[in-house]
């Protein structure tokens, strides 16, 4: 995939990976849209990066998805990649009885249905285009999951498996379909000093973007930097072991007692 020259919209891009992406496609001569749910992260990643065109829109929300479509087919006809970066993650215990039923699974929002949405949305545009190409960012716990964050792992896996499904039904078109899984990044998503992170190699921001961007270049369709690689080998050589690594978290999640 060329990387010079192209539309690019990336959800989720007013920090971390998204406005590191989005940092260097600008640098490389690309028209680069991210959204974004805060207005103030939008303007400052605007300050920072003056030739980046920011938008409000919540990948989560089906009718902020309908208008985003709207504009950007009017404002930027030739969009022919998409980055599909939003993503929220929590620790959940599921002892606890949730503030409602819809707070318990809202990360399937914007992790999951905000992908599948955008892709329904902006396929007929990206099909219009001489090259396109959808990327979805799913997570290394999407091989593995991390049990102390159980919703967002079953986001991560749902998003690996559609994925690849996807990439099956787009293969007679000119759309490539690319799958970035990170391992633990030094992103808001991870609390890097907490004692559940101790032993885990946290990839930097710009180090993991650079595998990213290699990736795209050789066309590789499953991108796993780091340790994101190894979790999917561990997976399949030793799954109950790396299971075990994993859980140590919800030991101590358990150790508090649940609240209810």
């Amino acid at each position: 995939m060329k990387l010079e020259g192209n539309t690019v919209l990336i959800t989720g891009g007013t920090s971390g990976i998204g406005l590191v992406t989005a940092k260097e496609l600008l640098a490389r001569g690309n028209t680069v849209i991210v959204t974004g749910r805060d207005q103030k992260k939008l303007d400052a990643a605007k300050q920072q990066l003056p030739k980046l065109t920011v938008i409000q829109s919540d990948a989560g929300n089906e009718q902020q998805v309908e208008a985003l479509h709207a504009r950007i087919s009017k404002e930027f006809p030739s969009l022919n990649v998409l980055m599909n970066n939003a993503g929220s993650m929590r620790n959940v215990n599921l002892h606890e009885t949730p503030a409602s039923l819809a707070d318990l699974t809202r990360e399937i929002d914007t992790n999951l249905k905000g992908p599948m949405w955008m892709v329904s949305k902006f396929l007929p545009l990206l099909k219009a285009q001489p090259a396109a190409a959808i990327v979805n960012v799913s997570s290394g716990l999407a091989f593995v999951p991390l049990p102390s964050s159980p919703i967002y792992c079953a986001t991560k896996a749902g998003l690996n498996s559609y994925t690849r499904s996807l990439r099956v039904q787009l293969k007679n078109t000119n759309v490539k379909v690319f799958e970035l899984a990170p391992p633990a990044t030094e992103t808001n998503l991870f609390d890097v000093k907490s004692p559940d992170m101790e032993g885990v190699q946290v990839m930097k921001v710009d180090v993991l973007v650079r595998h990213f961007l290699k990736g795209l270049e050789r066309d590789q369709l499953e991108i796993r930097p780091g340790q994101a690689n190894a979790l999917k080998l561990m997976n399949r050589v030793a799954p109950e072991f790396i299971l075990g690594q994993l859980s140590k978290p919800v030991d101590r999640m358990l150790g508090q007692g649940p609240k209810n």
